[in-house]
Parts: structure tokens; C-alpha cells; sequence
């Protein structure tokens, strides 16, 4: 029984499904999150905020990064027609604590509660 014309076919699969599970997910941020030993998880309306190492901001992972200064306006009009709004900070753990409370002190102001995302322990 000849299995050569197997092996191309396989390995045409291989390929195929090799370059569609890159496609799949293009628009990710990688991040390194914090360890926490208890979690907790909330339900109701919540946003997600990533901040990069490079401090670059998204909201709910769009794809075009804003600036701090641009920041606060966006949180502002996104959290005024919502009542009970939670905002999920996803921050990498290369940054400054001090951007991290600049950040915080935004939601404070707002009054938007704002929960950190951590890593569960493995």
C-alpha cells in the first residue's frame, strides 16, 4: 500500500490549520497579569480596560490605542448613560504603580468602580 500521497495530504492539513489558528485571534494584547491567591467575579455591566507596558490604553479591545489625556473623556462617556458600571483593569505588570493610581484616581473621580485583573495561581 503506498502512504506517501497521506503524507502530503497530512501535512497540507497541518499547514492549513497551523496558518488558520494564527488568524484567529489577531487583535490580542499580550500581557503578563499579577497573581492573586483569591479571585472574585463580577456580572453585572463591565468594560474592560488594558493598559500595555508601553502604556498604551484600549477599551474593550479596540484596536487603535489611546493616551492618557484621552482616557478620561472616553471612561467619562462611556460610564454616564450606565448605571452600575464596572470597569475591569487589565494592566501588564511592567508599569509604574504610580500610572496605576492615575488611573484609579480617574475612577474615583467618576465614581466608576474599577476591579484589577489578575492572574489565577497555577
Amino acid at each position: 500500500m503506498e502512504v506517501s500521497a497521506l503524507n502530503d495530504i497530512m501535512f497540507f492539513l497541518m499547514l492549513f490549520f497551523l496558518i488558520a489558528s494564527t488568524l484567529a485571534n489577531p487583535n490580542v494584547i499580550k500581557l503578563l497579569l499579577p497573581q492573586a491567591k483569591a479571585g472574585q467575579t463580577v456580572s453585572k455591566q463591565q468594560y474592560s480596560l488594558t493598559i500595555s507596558k508601553d502604556l498604551d490604553y484600549y477599551i474593550n479591545n479596540e484596536k487603535t490605542p489611546l493616551s492618557f489625556e484621552q482616557l478620561e473623556p472616553r471612561l467619562k462617556s462611556i460610564t454616564d448613560n450606565s448605571i452600575d458600571v464596572t470597569v475591569v483593569l487589565k494592566v501588564d505588570r511592567a508599569i509604574q504603580v504610580q500610572n496605576l493610581v492615575d488611573v484609579l484616581a480617574i475612577g474615583s473621580k467618576h465614581k466608576i468602580k474599577m476591579i484589577l485583573a489578575t492572574q489565577s495561581p497555577k
